[in-house]
């Protein structure tokens, strides 16, 4: 499937490794873009249940995703049996950049990720 890209936002609700500010930023601003976008309670909890929506958003390309380190999110849908398309998929981590940051490359206005942060 190929059209316009999919955003999927993470609120890292137990692992709490994401600083609160950056999330409510991202979060809010996604809100205030009129984007559609997904959002789930925690990628790390659904990985370990195996949940069927990974597969899903997986299978969407492309796939913004606004969560934690890229490597450590392409393991999670890989341990969920779902696997995330290379070349498609791109990661902004939370953890590490700015919301600005981040929804600048979530409502692409920038090309792709700082240099690293690519799934």
């Amino acid at each position: 499937m190929t059209g316009a890209p999919r955003i999927l936002y993470c609120h890292c609700a137990f692992a709490k490794v994401v600083p609160a500010e950056v999330k409510t930023a991202v979060l809010a601003g996604l809100s205030d873009a009129n984007v559609e976008f997904d959002a789930v309670p925690d990628l790390c909890e659904m990985a370990a249940r195996g949940d069927a929506r990974l597969r899903e958003l997986a299978a969407h390309e492309p796939l913004r995703v606004a969560a934690c380190f890229p490597r450590a999110v392409r393991w999670l849908f890989s341990a969920a049996d779902a696997t995330l398309p290379e070349h498609t998929t791109r990661v902004w981590n939370m953890r590490t950049d700015s919301a600005e940051s981040v929804l600048d490359g979530l409502l692409d206005r920038q090309a792709a990720p700082p240099e690293g942060q690519t799934a």
